[in-house]
């Protein structure tokens, strides 16, 4: 059973240790079966001995026959539902399979019997955990050779992470209620929660380079018209760029190598450190530092930039990759799914430093820096600073702990007049703030001194304009 709709099947009869069923009796099954016995089908068996045990004492042969009546009757329907051999098919799809919190998903559910033989009355049953509701429970009449059910229910979770849906169970049971057998299937399917997002005022982002709007850039791998560095001629390769002069000197045909588009990169570092935020639940700090990492992530792409999710402990995703190729459309969706996945499933680390982001900072030219913090001490503060040395713009949104945790304003201002020095656009974020503000203010504070209340100095961190 899968989301997208491969079946399962389900035996309905005997089983083996597999649940497939087999020839040959099955002592494990026929043991399983009998203690499907229900609440009434126990009854009637007790009874059953009871008067065959009263019948010998008394010595009444019609109630030994009463006795055996209802005795034998729970053991049949045993019997028979455990020979019953029609097998029911199950697929289940999720609409859609990534959903934001807070949103709902609705999974489809198919029953297929695919036996020679119509099925009795089924009861249908799926296991999800209980942060997405109730156990959801469907009755499905009788089901024709050939013929097919379909149900639906609804998930919802305010609460990200990734969920899993099965297995799908079937119960069994006969036409007098005396036995009930469940058959499950084995496939699971699971449901990502990503964090809420949020629509972001267009502004100018500058960085290393534009992205592929108006502002395309193209570098050259070459160092000019007359100091060009080629390559061998390739099958396919336009002759009128074959370059003679190499050609004559390396004896084998060269070509100059072509222009190469050059992506706008940017990075969105998310500090996960758990001793830099406080509280827990939707509402708190580090909620609220994700999903503005989430929106920033697809805001970004969308405007053509390649974009690269990096954590205080210095995960990236995606991993390491030529950044500055163009791609397709479909590389673009695909590193978008990672970065989300990712995102439903981050969780505090047991880090108390920045330095391994850092690290990965200093490692190469990052374009635009766009940084999440929780609570930053004077050391990591000033490691913080040094972060943008390689980038061509940098934003801090760093949280106010102070406030988030209800206790009046913390050192925030003053770590933020160490950013700012350093040519960060740094903001602080109070509890409850809005993004899309933020955003916009980051933007027109650009170019306040440093003693500003949230501008940025030197290199600005968003220049204004209409949206590239």
């Amino acid at each position: 059973m899968s989301a997208g709709g491969r079946p399962a099947a389900a035996d309905g009869g005997r089983s083996g240790k597999n649940g497939k069923g087999g020839k040959g009796g099955n002592p494990a099954g026929l043991r399983a079966a009998l203690g499907g016995l229900t609440t009434r089908g126990r009854s009637f068996l007790a009874a059953g001995a009871a008067a065959a045990v009263c019948a010998y004492v008394l010595g009444q042969s019609d109630l030994l026959r009463v006795g055996l009546l209802l005795a034998v009757l729970p053991l049949m329907s045993v019997i028979v539902l455990y020979r019953t051999r029609y097998r029911v098919a199950g697929s289940r799809r999720l609409t859609p399979a990534r959903v934001p919190a807070g949103s709902e998903a609705r999974v489809h559910l198919r029953m297929d019997n695919v036996s020679r033989m119509p099925t009795g009355l089924l009861m249908l049953q799926d296991h999800v955990p209980y942060v997405l509701g109730p156990r959801p429970r469907f009755v499905l009449d009788r089901m024709e050779a050939g013929g097919r059910r379909e149900v639906s229910y609804r998930v919802r979770s305010d609460l990200r992470g990734c969920y899993p849906l099965g297995p799908l169970q079937l119960r069994l049971s006969d036409p007098f209620g005396m036995c009930e057998l469940t058959r499950s299937f084995s496939d699971f399917d699971t449901l990502t929660v990503i964090p809420r997002t949020e629509s972001l005022p267009p502004v100018r982002l500058t960085g290393d380079a534009s992205g592929y709007g108006d502002g395309r850039r193209r570098s050259l791998a070459l160092a000019g018209d007359d100091d060009v560095i080629p390559r061998a001629y390739r099958y396919g390769d336009d002759l009128r760029r074959v370059h003679w002069r190499s050609t004559a000197r390396h004896g084998e045909l060269m070509v100059r190598r072509e222009e190469q588009p050059r992506r706008a990169r940017c990075t969105v570092l998310l500090d996960t450190r758990a001793v830099a935020y406080h509280g827990v639940g939707p509402d708190s700090a580090f909620e609220w530092a994700v999903s503005g990492a989430a929106s920033t992530l697809v805001h970004i792409a969308e405007r053509g930039f390649a974009v690269r999710l990096l954590t205080d402990t210095g995960t990236s995703v995606p991993g390491a990759g030529p950044e500055d190729s163009p791609g397709t459309p479909q590389d673009a969706a695909d590193s978008a799914g990672l970065m989300m996945d990712a995102l439903a499933m981050v969780d505090h680390s047991e880090g108390y430093g920045l330095t391994r982001a850092h690290d990965v900072l200093r490692t190469g030219e990052e374009g635009l820096l766009i940084a999440f913090f929780g609570d930053l001490d004077e050391k990591q503060a000033a490691l913080v600073a040094r972060m943008n040395r390689r980038s061509g713009a940098a934003v801090a949104f760093v949280m106010d702990s102070g406030t988030w945790a209800g206790g009046g304003t913390g050192p925030v201002e003053e770590r933020l007049r160490v950013l700012r020095e350093a040519g960060w656009t740094a903001l602080a974020v109070p509890p409850g703030a809005s993004l899309p503000a933020l955003w916009q203010q980051a933007d027109s504070r650009r170019g306040e001194p440093p003693g500003g209340t949230a501008g940025g100095v030197g290199r600005p961190g968003m220049n204004g304009g209409d949206g590239s």
